[in-house]
């Protein structure tokens, strides 16, 4: 039986970031990833070889803030190993029905510029917003990158701006309690509280339902400042597409001596008879072993509903994880074409940069909510859908033949398919014929703002809910493995009991999208994970000498933004 420090389960960008921190602090390490390809929901493939060669193509995650908000490309010198962003500006692209369009650079004043066209009284409005949510942003980040319960980690990471910040959001009993309400509000009742137009509203309450909810769901009102964040930090790719970003931590997690295996399932966690977790088995009986520690990169519900005896996990526990954790019937189909040329938006002064970051069809506030909110119900938009598109090889010709263009659609759709129960895959009632004409009907209706689109199309690959969800072994299809709802963040994910990356079974550990803080492309779950594990293997008097540093850290930090 091949023996390892510790064995991550699941090759995805945190698992492999998890692997990456483990081994340059002297660990062996082995990922099992099932796919044939590691990167789980951030691939770039090549996945329609026959009909369009030579076009790759992001499977899932594709524009990036969040890595920008903590240190793990930094500390792990990823641009040693090929990791190049191409920084996106403009970043939004929003055409209304009635001839506007919301066009929002990085710049904020360019951005406000736009909005002027159509209303004064927004654009400054947008000003104040904007830098609202960029004082919240840094408010909060220190908190991402630590666990969510380790408050010397967490007091550590503050530097002087972020203190400033802090106080200038809750600083006071009604900055305090203003704040409470805000995060307890939804999208939309923020929206609307900041702005009159559509024209500004529509694409901020699209922006805010990636989170995964419709926009006027409580206690989501952190999706208000996604735009935000795309004028600081700023929204970037990596050149070659996400899967660029797992390629630069294979080759450094494989230069280190780390082991990648591919095609290999895990099957079964197994405990000893003292309840400590001491290796794994693989779908065709292969066993390996972890003398410090098993990572889970995947969902708690497959860990621990799947993966292991009912008999070693505590009943209490598997209960609330089996109940407690409940996602939305919210998910995505994926529409991935190969283009012939770019989408042009004639009726809208048509400009290629407009196309360098994302293309929202957002008609306005209620043709948002209601696309999203139908799918709770099992319900599909087909009549008038809003969707995410991008055109990433106007960025980076890299990803297509010379010339040509590939195009990024995600469409919010049901996993459940209402009146379909027990047909089509896994009895979700996701059919081919049913997805190809969703796949249509979505592609009619962004060929309305771009006519161009209908010849265009080289070829497409339209990928169910259903089918994602298999895919990447997803619950319910939740890229993110569970809602981002506030009852489900910082310590409360994925369960108050488990958030420290830590569960009651010893040296089984947890990362990916359902830890703190939560989905999207971050690479904070597998930093912070793999910090808990190092520190559990240090004695006293090290974790003494680590607390110390960070008292005085955090204590500077603090007086420096006092008497600054």
């Amino acid at each position: 039986m091949e023996t390892y420090d510790a064995i991550v389960i699941g090759a995805g960008h945190n698992g492999l970031v998890c692997a990456a921190y483990l081994l340059k602090a002297g660990y062996s390490v082995l990922l099992l990833e099932k796919r044939p390809v590691p990167g789980g929901a951030a691939t770039t493939e090549a996945i329609m070889p026959d009909t369009a060669p030579g076009f790759t193509f992001n499977r899932c995650a594709i524009d990036h803030e969040f890595i920008h908000l903590g240190p793990v490309a930094q500390e792990l010198e990823l641009h040693k190993y090929g990791l190049k962003y191409l920084p996106c500006d403009p970043v939004v692209f929003c055409p209304h029905p009635d001839g506007k369009y919301f066009l929002a650079h990085q710049s904020v004043e360019k951005t406000c510029a736009e909005i002027a066209r159509y209303s004064d009284r927004d654009a400054q409005r947008y000003r104040e917003y904007t830098q609202y949510w960029q004082s919240l942003v840094s408010a909060i980040a220190p908190m991402f990158n630590a666990p969510p319960t380790a408050l010397l980690d967490i007091t550590s990471n503050f530097e002087a701006e972020n203190w400033k910040d802090l106080f200038k959001m809750a600083g006071s009993p009604q900055k305090a309690l203003d704040f409470v309400r805000t995060m307890l509000t939804s999208p939309i009742d923020v929206i609307e509280e900041w702005f009159e137009t559509e024209i500004v509203k529509a694409p901020l309450a699209r922006l805010a339902a990636e989170i995964g909810a419709p926009p006027s769901q409580k206690g989501l009102a952190i999706g208000a400042m996604m735009m935000s964040m795309r004028h600081n930090p700023g929204m970037s790719r990596p050149k070659g597409g996400t899967g660029a970003l797992v390629q630069a931590l294979v080759k450094l997690v494989t230069s280190l001596g780390g082991k990648i295996l591919t095609d290999t399932a895990v099957k079964e966690v197994l405990i000893d008879d003292s309840g400590q977790a001491v290796g794994v088995r693989t779908a065709t009986g292969q066993e390996y072993r972890a003398d410090r520690g098993i990572v889970s990169n995947i969902d708690v519900r497959r860990l621990f509903l799947q993966l292991m005896d009912s008999q070693v996990v505590d009943e209490t526990l598997r209960d609330r994880v089996e109940h407690k954790i409940v996602n939305s019937n919210e998910a995505i189909l994926k529409i991935d074409c190969a283009l012939s040329e770019a989408p042009r938006f004639e009726a809208y002064n048509h400009q290629d940069d407009y196309l360098i970051g994302s293309i929202l069809i957002a008609d306005s506030v209620n043709h948002v909510e209601k696309n999203h909110a139908m799918t709770l119900f099992g319900e599909i938009a087909l009549d008038d859908p809003s969707m995410y598109a991008v055109c990433p090889t106007v960025l980076d010709p890299s990803m297509a033949p010379d010339g040509q263009h590939t195009l990024w659609i995600e469409f919010f759709a049901p996993y459940q398919v209402a009146g379909a129960e027990g047909t089509g895959l896994n009895g979700t009632g996701w059919t081919d014929s049913l997805k190809e004409k969703v796949g249509d009907r979505v592609l009619e209706k962004l060929a309305q703002y771009a006519p161009n689109l209908k010849d265009s199309i080289i070829a497409r690959q339209v990928e169910s809910p259903a089918e994602l969800a298999e895919r990447l072994g997803s619950y319910n299809g939740n890229v993110y493995h569970i809602d981002m709802s506030l009852d489900r963040m910082i310590f409360l994910r994925p369960l108050p009991e488990i958030a420290n990356y830590t569960t009651p079974i010893k040296n089984l550990y947890l990362s990916g999208a359902g830890a703190h803080p939560g989905g999207s492309i971050s690479g904070m779950p597998g930093r912070n994970c793999a910090n808990v594990f190092i520190r559990k293997q240090q004695g006293l008097p090290q974790k003494m000498i680590d607390a110390q540093g960070k008292t005085v850290s955090g204590l500077r930090s603090l007086f420096g933004a006092i008497f600054s």
